[in-house]
């Protein structure tokens, strides 16, 4: 069997509250030193979802750590073709309810929250770094907050 901890990071982008419309990013995981990367959402309590009033989180990218510069990603630079996570269930505590995988170029990568009006909820933001290009890796990495 291979070490897989040697050959991979995992990052902590954020716990975010999520509430109405205001949008919510994670934290930036920087992708440099790695060929694969694989963005998990988590939730945490989620109430007050259902069709209308659930959220989205998106697959966002950039080259630089701004803001401003982030732009949603296009399903040809995702594993899947899959560049959203929805919830709209509020038995949806607790789940993994979504892995956004990217294979796009830009150095930066995280996920844009957006509610509806009656959105209520917590979601925890991972990412998990593979394919190093130098091993043995740090296992837990480190994100990076936007400029």
């Amino acid at each position: 069997m291979r070490d897989l901890i040697s050959n991979m990071s995992t990052v902590d982008l954020t716990t975010d509250t999520l509430s109405g419309v205001t949008p919510n990013a994670s934290a930036w995981v920087d992708t440099l030193g790695f060929g694969a990367a694989a963005i998990e959402v988590l939730t945490g309590a989620v109430t007050d979802a259902g069709t209308a009033a659930g959220f989205t989180g998106t697959l966002q990218h950039s080259d630089t750590t701004a803001a401003a510069d982030a732009a949603d990603v296009v399903a040809a630079e995702t594993t899947n073709g899959t560049i959203a996570v929805t919830v709209t269930d509020d038995t949806a505590d607790n789940v993994v309810a979504g892995v956004l995988g990217y294979n796009g170029v830009k150095r930066y990568v995280r996920v844009n929250y957006v509610g509806t009006t009656g959105t209520d909820a917590i979601v925890r933001t991972v990412a998990r770094l593979g394919k190093p290009h130098t091993a043995p890796t740090t296992y837990v990495g480190t994100a990076v907050a936007a400029t």
